[in-house]
């Protein structure tokens, strides 16, 4: 399928991607305050902040995250049935509402495991995790040679990269606009669900590794995010 792909169409779809993922950097993700109590209202729950979410059983969690998860990748499915009907004519908006849908997701598992993004080096360790979700590989050469107002959008120049040879892979067949809407759909389902676990699985391990720790050695969930 990737040779249905011109060079100047690949360059396209990558810079569409990182459009997208970038507005969810400068602000356009989700609001930790908004979703807080949109959490608390729906589940009942008694908390304060998100880092208080290290005393909530990891059972409700996963019950919460299930939810998030799910809903992130119906919208998906019904985002890419619509543009799917146009064909590859739509592919490039597709893939800048995409990758902000995916973001966003991430962002919410992150919140709901207890691990904030406040501050700025929460915010980068968030988008290693998103990073890592995403299949790329961010070793100690590649983050020591970024400066630090640097390395968030490094990462995303890997990730829409990444995302580009995904797409390259997987979206030839919404070349055909009548089959596009019912397969865009599809594959932007199962997208969202991939990276989506992914991310549940690190925010999962990273809980458990935080719960593991002494009650006088935690600094908030998020202390153990880097800690491999």
């Amino acid at each position: 399928m990737a040779k249905l792909f011109k060079p100047s169409s690949f360059r396209r779809l990558k810079d569409e991607l990182r459009l997208g993922l970038s507005r969810s950097y400068v602000g356009l993700g989700v609001d930790p305050q908004r979703y807080l109590r949109h959490i608390q209202r729906t589940y009942g729950l008694q908390i304060d902040s998100f880092t208080d979410m290290q005393y909530v059983p990891l059972d409700y969690i996963e019950f919460i995250a299930r939810q998030a998860l799910g809903a992130s990748t119906k919208w998906a499915a019904l985002e890419g049935a619509g543009f799917g009907l146009g064909g590859f004519l739509l592919i490039v908006p597709d893939m800048g509402v995409l990758s902000a849908i995916t973001i966003r997701l991430i962002q919410k598992l992150s919140l709901l495991y207890g691990f904030e993004y406040a501050t700025e080096e929460e915010s980068v360790m968030l988008w290693m995790a998103a990073a890592s979700a995403a299949g790329v590989e961010l070793g100690r050469d590649f983050l020591e040679k970024q400066a630090a107002e640097r390395i968030v959008p490094a990462i995303i120049e890997r990730m829409a990269a990444r995302m580009s040879a995904e797409v390259a892979e997987k979206w030839g067949s919404r070349l055909l606009p009548a089959v596009g809407g019912v397969i865009g759909g599809i594959l932007n389902y199962y997208f969202v669900r991939e990276w989506g676990r992914r991310a549940q699985e690190h925010f999962r391990r990273r809980y458990v590794q935080n719960a593991a720790l002494p009650t006088g050695l935690r600094d908030g969930p998020l202390r153990s995010i880097g800690s491999d």
